[in-house]
């Protein structure tokens, strides 16, 4: 069994993360990233949670250690709902599941919808999409549209009070995808959890901090 198992966020590339991983690896941990159907292994399948929550208990062993970053948090998240003792630890790393009326996401979506005469052209449709950023959405082919729309729906339906697997919450103070108030809402919900906020995080800080990361996530897993 590896001593950590990552599942990645709304991604087509697990690229940006090999900086991290490269650090961790030489510090001797035995990391294994999950590739996420439909983004980074192609799949024409509309999912939903209860699917990704299969396919992580499928992919992930009892006892293990596992990060989820963005969508893979809300993943393991309803891993943990579903399966109290399948994890050992939880490190949620800028983590999705945290519902919100006013989502701005939600907002920007049905805005995207007025871009659509904008899709004969797509330079301009890209440009669009980007301007209100939206551009996760844009970028997806149909099916994972759908399924993109049902992983928001599902924060309604997630009863973060039911976890108790030991959490590490960690948490860039600049991340304005999953902005620090949903670290706070996570930390208060979970009560086996410590959370743990830093100055130079984006959203994606395996991207703007690795070396800053690969650290915190040693402390995590110690």
């Amino acid at each position: 069994m590896k001593d950590l198992y990552i599942v990645h966020g709304w991604t087509y590339t697990v690229e940006p993360w090999e900086k991290t991983l490269e650090i961790l690896k030489e510090k001797g941990v035995k990391v294994e990233m999950l590739n996420v159907p439909g983004l980074t292994t192609a799949s024409k399948k509309i999912w939903t949670i209860d699917d990704y929550v299969s396919w992580a208990n499928k992919n992930i062993p009892d006892g293990a250690v596992a990060l989820g970053h963005s969508n893979g948090g809300r993943i393991l998240l309803n891993l943990c709902v579903k399966k109290p003792e399948k994890l050992r630890k939880l490190i949620l790393l800028d983590s999705a599941g945290v519902y919100e009326k006013s989502r701005k996401r939600d907002f920007l979506r049905k805005l995207s919808k007025l871009g659509a005469p904008l899709k004969k052209s797509k330079f301009l449709s890209k440009v669009f999409h980007k301007l209100i950023g939206a551009s996760d959405y844009s970028r997806a082919p149909e099916n994972m549209k759908k399924t993109l729309s049902n992983m928001l729906d599902s924060d309604k339906n997630l009863p973060l009070e039911k976890v108790s697997t030991e959490t590490i919450i960690l948490w860039g103070e600049n991340d304005t995808i999953t902005p620090p108030r949903q670290a706070h809402v996570l930390a208060e919900k979970l009560k086996n959890s410590e959370l743990k906020l830093y100055k130079n995080w984006t959203h994606a800080p395996y991207i703007s901090s690795p070396a800053s990361l690969a650290s915190a996530i040693l402390e995590a897993l110690k």
